[in-house]
């Protein structure tokens, strides 16, 4: 059995973890409500964008904002996986990238990492990919400009993402962008301004502005998805230190236990000595 002092800093540095979860299941959880906010700022805005682009548009075909530009299009499948930047998001990275690897080919497809863990991940496995962009660390006004501008060279671009559902669960999921753009969209009222070139002079014309909105509608949509992700990041490390805190308060109190055990072992040990002490000045008697 361990000496009482021993114990005694065990459960000392076992309070210090139960504090530091607590700390962490605090900060992740003031982050959720955070970006919850901010999604739903920027639907507002997105909301607004397609009224007046699905008035513009003469038929069904969304083109990636590639209409009043000379793009060369590469024939291949854009992957775009966002991850956590750091490792304490729990397995959800992992499931992530395991997801996007069973359809991944690499004479079909490229791959474009979003936040450090998930290069790592990829890293580890051996498997390429193009570039590499840091998780936005705020959550308004994100630069997805690069991303898209990745996007518009390429004939097909899948999303890999985490998608958020509660605080205790989060799931892995994937969409093509244009119906992420498409679905973002559904369900939304048209406005009530009539948008056509009869009432409206467009420069430096009404495909121009189409391919324009196409652009800033992906970056919305790009934008939204990252937020998704990072919401369901912040709820999956709100998980593992709910578990974490709970996992080192047992451990606290066991030791709290054993080091009472110890004491009251020890006091046993001296009673026991003086008992044998007395026993044996009588015997002398």
């Amino acid at each position: 059995m361990k000496h009482p002092n021993d114990l005694a800093k065990d459960e000392q540095s076992m309070q210090t973890l139960v504090e530091l979860t607590s700390a962490f299941e605090g900060i992740a959880s003031m982050r959720i409500a955070q970006i919850k906010n901010s999604v739903l700022q920027s639907t507002k805005f997105f909301d607004e964008l397609w009224g007046i682009y699905s008035q513009l548009r003469v038929d069904s075909m969304f083109n990636f904002g590639r209409e009043s530009d000379n793009v060369k299009v590469i024939d291949k499948e854009l992957f775009i996986i966002i991850t956590a930047e750091g490792g304490f998001s729990g397995d959800i990275d992992q499931k992530l990238v395991q997801s996007m690897l069973e359809v991944f080919d690499k004479d079909k497809n490229d791959i474009i990492v979003i936040g450090h863990h998930g290069a790592v991940q990829l890293s580890q496995r051996g498997i390429a990919y193009k570039k590499y962009y840091k998780l936005p660390t705020k959550d308004t006004d994100i630069n997805v400009g690069p991303i898209i501008r990745e996007v518009r060279n390429y004939k097909k671009t899948t999303m890999f993402y985490q998608q958020y559902k509660s605080l205790m669960d989060q799931e892995v999921k994937s969409i093509e962008l244009s119906n992420a753009v498409k679905d973002e969209a559904a369900n939304k009222d048209a406005s009530e301004d009539v948008i056509s070139e009869v009432t409206y002079i467009f420069e430096p014309s009404s495909y121009d502005v189409a391919s324009h909105l196409e652009r800033s509608m992906m970056q919305i949509a790009v934008g939204q998805l990252i937020l998704n992700s990072k919401l369901a990041q912040y709820a999956s490390r709100f998980k593992a230190m709910t578990g974490a805190h709970q996992r080192a308060d047992e451990n606290r109190l066991d030791v709290h236990i054993e080091y009472n055990r110890a004491k009251r072992g020890i006091k046993d040990e001296r009673l026991k000595e003086v008992i044998n002490g007395i026993k044996k000045s009588k015997a002398k008697q």
